[in-house]
C-alpha cells in the first residue's frame, strides 16, 4: 500500500491510496500510530484516494484515535468519497474522529 505524508506546518498529513482491508491495514495501522504517537500530535488522514475501507482499516483507526488522546494529540479525516463516507456512516465511525467535507476545513480545525 502507497501511503503518502507530508506535514501542513505542524500537522501530519498522511495520504493512503486503494483499499485498506486486511492486508492493508498492518501498514496503514503501523504509520498511523507512528505518527499521532508523539505528545500533542496532530495527524489528518486524508481519504480522497482510498476506494474502500473494511473493518480492520477502521480498527487501525481506533487504534490510532485511542493512541492520539492518550498522548494528548488529535485525529481527523477529511476526503471521504461516496463508498467511504457510508462506510463511517452505518458504523458510526464519525463519533470515534472527527470527519471534516474538506481539507481546508480539516487543517483550520487542527492549528
Amino acid at each position: 500500500m502507497e501511503i503518502n505524508e507530508r506535514r501542513e506546518g505542524d500537522i501530519v498529513v498522511l495520504g493512503p491510496v486503494g483499499r485498506l482491508n486486511n492486508d492493508t491495514s498492518p501498514e496503514f495501522q503501523s504509520r498511523l500510530l507512528g505518527a499521532v504517537g508523539a505528545a500533542d500530535a496532530r495527524v489528518l488522514v486524508d481519504f480522497s484516494r482510498v476506494d474502500y475501507i473494511s473493518s480492520a482499516g477502521l480498527r487501525a483507526l481506533m487504534a490510532a484515535s485511542k493512541a492520539s488522546k492518550a498522548a494528548g494529540g488529535r485525529l481527523a479525516v477529511t476526503g471521504l468519497n461516496p463508498v467511504v463516507s457510508e462506510i463511517f456512516t452505518i458504523s458510526r465511525f464519525s463519533y470515534v474522529v472527527n470527519v471534516f467535507e474538506t481539507l481546508a476545513q480539516a487543517l483550520c480545525a487542527l492549528r
